[in-house]
């Protein structure tokens, strides 16, 4: 039985032994990139990692002149970047041949095996939840929670016999190639489906989901009220109303869309602004500061960009809430109220399933009678490109008012609405409940790869061979090699928490 440094107990196979990642990997050597200002060089930062794939996928280059203060790691092919700066977030990568003698950021801990110990295995030890959960657990700080690079050669590693490290890295490359190419069709899969759903909604908004009101009225030899007169009908009532209670005051119509150049609608449809269909203004939130504790607290639901980004098409949660004083400074827009996102995340959308604020990131669209507002959703989001393009290219893009005013809203007949709504809830149920299968596959294939390593690491993955030289053996080789370099001057010293494996 052998016990870890946190006081627990597992047992390893007889010929394993416990140690630390310190004790089994060498010294990296540190550079000044800006004493050869001239020199180009590959810099591997955090950001340059593929944390999905684990993998080096977007270096930068440099001169050393222009080098950055944390480029000072000169690493080797075969070194395993571990980052030390919110490891939760896997930033984990051997370094391939192609960059051999490059430099690399300080906010890494570069972890190279010393001889007997194969780089990849301590690859995939790094990527346990074992270790990074004990990792987890010293990280200092909250905005930039980080450890120590002795923090990391602290924690344990099981050592198996180097034949054996041999079989356990090539049985973990087998069943990860096969658990690969099965997570590589699931994703396939969900490509396909998220397509669908943009096909269905584009299809919907272009009159070809289900047959036209006009089609149905001619088969059935009946009258329809096509979405022209509809149109005409919903300004005429708005605009009797609104002069009923301002009378004397002048009435502004709503300005219709710039449709030219855009294709022909389906007969009986007809293109109109969003503030021709209903009321179309910001959310409100005026207070300074907003993070006023007195604005928080009460009754009234208060939404924001992120819940309707995460709604789906509904928002039927809520995270926060507003007091009277919020209240007093925003507004409350009824339930159905269509919600559009126009700062940071354009044009994401969702459906007030309950009267709440929200603030000036937010547009809110209440429809007119006759226009159903789901369609109207619907519609918006096969736009949400369009819209993005309004946007300028700064650190958060938004777009304005005024650009969602302009869009022209393809509207058909009103009972034509309801069966397109009907017909579009159907399919991206049916879509919905597919996406929740390969989200649970995709779930169950990352447990699958943390039980393949486990039981790599536990020593039940591949068998054991009676004849192999013990870890322990192999561990004192490399204590015999590290005091002889340290006798010579061009050793390192272990930082104290190590001694607890001596």
């Amino acid at each position: 039985m052998a016990k870890n440094s946190l006081g627990s107990e597992r047992q390893l196979p007889e010929a394993w032994v416990w140690t630390a990642i310190g004790k089994v990997t060498q010294p990296v050597e540190k550079v000044e990139p800006g004493e050869n200002p001239d020199a180009r060089f590959t810099y591997l930062d955090i950001s340059s990692i593929d944390n999905r794939f684990h993998r080096i996928a977007e270096p930068k280059t440099y001169y050393g002149a222009e080098a950055p203060s944390r480029a000072r790691q000169l690493v080797q092919a075969n070194d395993v970047l571990f980052s030390t700066v919110r490891t939760y977030l896997q930033n984990i990568a051997l370094v391939p041949d192609a960059y051999n003698g490059q430099i690399a950021s300080t906010g890494f801990a570069v972890l190279r095996g010393e001889s007997g110990v194969l780089p990849k295995y301590l690859f995939y030890y790094t990527l346990t939840d074992e270790c990074l959960s004990d990792l987890g657990k010293l990280q200092r700080g909250t905005s930039y929670p980080a450890v120590r690079d002795g923090d990391v050669r602290a924690q344990p590693i099981p050592l198996a016999p180097l034949p054996e490290q041999r079989r356990i890295v090539a049985e973990i490359e087998t069943q990860f190639t096969r658990l690969d190419a099965g997570v590589a069709a699931l994703e396939r899969a969900q490509a396909n489906l998220k397509r669908y759903r943009a096909a269905v909604l584009k299809a919907a908004c272009e009159g070809r989901l289900v047959p036209t009101e006009a089609a149905l009225a001619r088969a059935e030899g009946r009258a329809y009220e096509p979405a022209d007169q509809l149109l005409a009908r919903i300004l005429a009532e708005r605009r009797a109303r609104w002069e009923a209670e301002n009378p004397g005051k002048k009435y502004m119509e709503p300005a219709p869309p710039d449709t030219e150049g855009l294709p022909e609608m389906p007969e009986g449809w007809v293109r109109a602004s969003l503030p021709q269909l209903g009321e179309l203004n910001r959310g409100k939130s005026q207070h300074r500061p907003r993070n006023d504790e007195r604005l928080f607290g009460g009754p009234y639901p208060f939404i924001q960009t992120g819940e309707v980004r995460q709604a789906e098409g509904i928002i039927t949660t809520y995270s926060q809430t507003y007091s009277e004083s919020g209240l007093a400074q925003s507004r409350l827009w009824p339930k159905g109220t269509l919600c559009i996102t126009i700062a940071a995340n354009i044009a994401e959308t969702a459906i007030l399933g309950f009267e709440g604020c929200f603030p000036d990131s937010v547009v809110g669209f209440i429809s007119a009678d006759g226009v159903d507002v789901r369609f109207v959703e619907y519609f918006v989001r096969t736009a949400k490109e369009e819209l993005e393009r309004y946007a300028p290219a700064t650190a958060q893009k938004n777009i304005n008012l005024q650009t969602l005013r302009g869009v022209a809203v393809p509207l058909p007949p009103f009972r034509e609405q309801h069966r397109i709504v009907a017909e579009v809830e159907r399919r991206l149920s049916v879509v919905a409940a597919l996406e929740r299968e390969v989200e649970a596959a995709l779930a169950r294939a990352a447990r699958l790869r943390q039980s393949i390593l486990k039981r790599a690491f536990e020593g039940r993955l591949v068998p054991q061979d009676p004849n192999d030289e013990p870890a322990a053996a192999l561990l004192a080789r490399i204590r015999v090699e590290r005091a002889r370099q340290e006798r010579k001057g061009d050793g390192w010293k272990q930082p104290k928490q190590m001694e607890l494996f001596k």
